[in-house]
């Protein structure tokens, strides 16, 4: 299966390419176009960390009835008010009471510590402005088949996989990189899937197998192993901010 190793690209960055801005004397630069804000990324984080403390999942916490992390809670409306109101954060309870001045209105209140930085305020403003697009968790999104995108070498595709991180390549202008050694191959998905590298005894053994099916067994016998569970479990627990103190 030659084509294997290429299918564990997805563990790595995509190549971004850089952009240049000229510096040179009497040339203006292009003014750099405001990034989209997009609600998990830049929007989430900045909800979690000072909001659902008080206003997440937590109903012995939460505080005024009100849930930030759902959806049809933070777009009620209310007799007067709404605490988002998408394309207006003039209008939106959330930015008034988190740009409010009265120590008894403002949130989070002075007694938390938690104020925002101005920053974060910004992006809640720019977010709410571009019309408070809002994003479930990718766990709780029923999966999809997506199209493979149209790619120049179709010769290089031996997966599922490949269309994606050929058509990424090509569009930034890159070559594929030449076909990794099976040792090399070995040591990469070890890593990948247990976090250590290979035994001396597997990569002979990995070696000497010419089967058709070697790639897959040692697939099989990685995802088998109990240390495989035990790097992606330690790997979600960071995802989750887990800590002995939380």
């Amino acid at each position: 299966m030659p084509g294997l190793n290429r299918s564990f690209c997805w563990l790595l960055p995509l190549l971004i390419g850089n952009t240049l801005v000229s510096q040179h004397e009497g040339v203006t630069p292009t003014a750099t176009p405001s990034p989209t804000i997009d609600f998990l990324r830049d929007v989430r984080p900045i909800l979690a960390q000072h909001c659902y403390e008080c206003h997440g999942p937590d109903g012995d916490q939460r505080k005024g009835d009100l849930r930030l992390d759902v959806k049809h809670e933070a777009f009620a409306k209310y007799d007067d008010y709404a605490i988002i109101v998408p394309g207006d954060a003039a209008k939106s309870e959330l930015l008034r009471r988190i740009d409010s001045q009265d120590p008894d209105d403002v949130m989070p209140p002075p007694k938390a510590d938690d104020k925002l930085k101005p920053k974060d305020v910004e992006i809640l403003r720019r977010w709410i402005d571009s019309g408070a697009n809002w994003s479930e968790h990718w766990a709780f999104v029923t999966p999809t088949q997506p199209a493979p995108p149209t790619v120049g070498d179709r010769g290089w595709i031996k997966n599922g996989i490949d269309p994606f991180v050929l058509a990424k390549l090509e569009q930034e202008g890159r070559q594929p990189s030449a076909q990794a050694t099976r040792e090399a191959w070995l040591r990469r998905v070890t890593f990948d899937l247990i976090g250590l590298p290979p035994t001396q005894t597997q990569i002979s053994a990995f070696a000497r197998d010419k089967s058709p099916k070697a790639y897959e067994a040692v697939v099989d016998r990685l995802l088998a192993d109990e240390r495989y569970g035990e790097h992606m479990a330690s790997h979600w627990l960071d995802v989750a901010r887990y800590a002995d103190s939380s």
